[in-house]
């Protein structure tokens, strides 16, 4: 890959939805390699379609790339497809006046008659019948009779395609509005696209579109098509089937950072085996020669435990901010004071930021929430025993983590017990949960007379 200060690199999603993954991969991609060669990314909105495209899926997908860190030098946009009308409309007619395309008349039936196979392409039967526009009339491209067309792709070689195999597909719609080919094309030359890097499901496009370059007067951009993205069943990830939104995952509590780390991970790696890089690293080693064109597994399994790692990356000030959203859509006040002294405690036990608030309700709530399961876990034989003792123990004791340790060691000492068998009522009765944050620091913070209470509440519970 040229590495020229005249790159230019496009995305171009269309506003049908909730913003994919794979189309924030393929971003991601094109914005490694604007920022690596000094070149440009264009944001363009194909928004032509005004049957499916929605101002709220625009919108979601401007501010999910914003969410990932698009923005600075290289960056550019967003523009409207849209606003290209005139443009696409001209470019249709030149290549009418120029014999390069051809009104034509022919429902899919009328195909289908001909040929005697619904899955064949366009028979040419147009052709030359010299129609000119009027109603149920499309516009087709008159592809080439002999020759092929190569297109140069950087992680594909060289695939060639038999221009005779290419059916004279339409360009503009019988109601006057172009297709997706001829927009794209026009839209990738006014806006002077070098590289075109997308998912490989537009490949069979690619040699329409270069034809449709070469028919303009430009020369056609190199391109680059990775790899599609899988769930677990090894199925290209589906709208229908898999969570694939972006903005589902924010929701969900994951890092922008690790995201954006995980994403450039599905199809390509860093030198070293390493995973975990920061930005300009990536930017730095990132080769778009490199990504390998197998499948890419979405394993939300490693994304979650990037996700954890970047969280506890963070500086604890940046951690207690990224909470702030989930504790204020808590069912409960949170004191703010307890939660910054709960934070270093928590930060190392979450994977998602989503998981913050049923690890710290224990000590917001003015009794603790009981998951049935833990209860009839932890509660048995001897457990009222061990509470009435840890009750005697702490009532006295010296209110700091270590002491409250060392004295529930000695209670379960005294009964043959190893401490995490002594402590798991005591987490119940105090958290609600056999599994949360380390007991004795989140003890010091609740306070003695809030333990107290809360072990003889669940004790009283037992012996009732």
């Amino acid at each position: 890959m040229s590495t020229s200060s005249s790159i230019r690199v496009r995305f171009a999603p269309s506003p049908t939805g909730m913003f994919h993954v794979g189309g924030a991969r393929s971003a991601l991609f094109n914005w490694a390699m604007a920022a690596q060669s000094g070149g440009t990314l264009v944001l363009r909105i194909e928004d032509t379609d005004a049957s499916r495209n929605s101002p709220e899926w625009t919108e979601g997908i401007i501010r999910a790339l914003a969410w990932l860190g698009m923005d600075g030098g290289q960056y550019e946009g967003p523009y409207f497809q849209s606003a290209n009308a005139d443009k696409h409309a001209a470019a249709a007619a030149t290549l009418r006046e120029q014999g390069r395309a051809y009104y034509c008349d022919c429902a899919r039936e009328d195909v289908t008659a001909r040929t005697g196979d619904q899955h064949r392409g366009y028979d040419g039967h147009c052709r030359d019948r010299g129609l000119g526009p009027g109603p149920g009339r499309a516009l087709r491209f008159r592809t080439p009779d002999e020759g092929q067309t190569v297109v140069v792709d950087l992680l594909r070689g060289k695939p060639t395609f038999e221009n005779a195999a290419l059916e004279d597909f339409v360009i503009a719609r019988a109601d006057g509005s172009v297709t997706f080919l001829l927009a794209n094309a026009v839209d990738d030359m006014s806006q002077g696209i070098t590289h075109v890097v997308r998912g490989e499901e537009h490949l069979s496009n690619a040699p329409k579109q270069q034809l449709l370059w070469e028919a303009l007067g430009g020369a056609a951009p190199v391109w680059a098509h990775v790899p599609v993205i899988v769930n677990e069943k090894r199925q290209k990830l589906s709208k229908r089937r898999d969570k694939v939104a972006l903005e589902d995952y924010r929701a969900e509590g994951y890092l922008a950072e690790a995201m954006r780390n995980y994403l450039m991970l599905l199809g390509w790696a860093p030198s070293d085996d390493r995973e975990i890089l920061p930005w300009d690293v990536m930017v730095a080693e990132f080769r778009i020669e490199d990504v390998n064109t197998s499948p890419a597994f979405f394993d939300v399994k490693k994304l979650r435990a990037i996700n954890g790692d970047y969280i506890r990356m963070l500086p604890v000030e940046k951690f207690v901010a990224e909470c702030l959203p989930f504790l204020e859509a808590a069912p409960f006040e949170v004191d703010m004071a307890v939660f910054n002294e709960l934070a270093p405690l928590a930060q190392t036990r979450v994977a998602l930021l989503s998981e913050i608030v049923p690890m710290v309700d224990f000590a917001f709530l003015p009794e603790p929430d009981f998951d049935e399961q833990s209860w009839t876990k932890a509660m048995k034989e001897p457990a009222a025993d061990i509470l009435a003792a840890a009750e005697d123990a702490y009532r006295d004791a010296p209110w700091n983590a270590e002491e409250l340790k060392n004295r529930l060691e000695a209670v379960g000492a005294e009964r043959g017990l190893k401490l995490g068998k002594t402590q798991a009522p005591v987490r119940v009765a105090v958290t609600g949960r056999t599994v949360g944050l380390p007991l004795f620091e989140s003890l010091e913070i609740l306070g003695r007379e809030r333990t107290l209470e809360r072990m003889a509440a669940a004790r009283a519970k037992l012996t009732s």
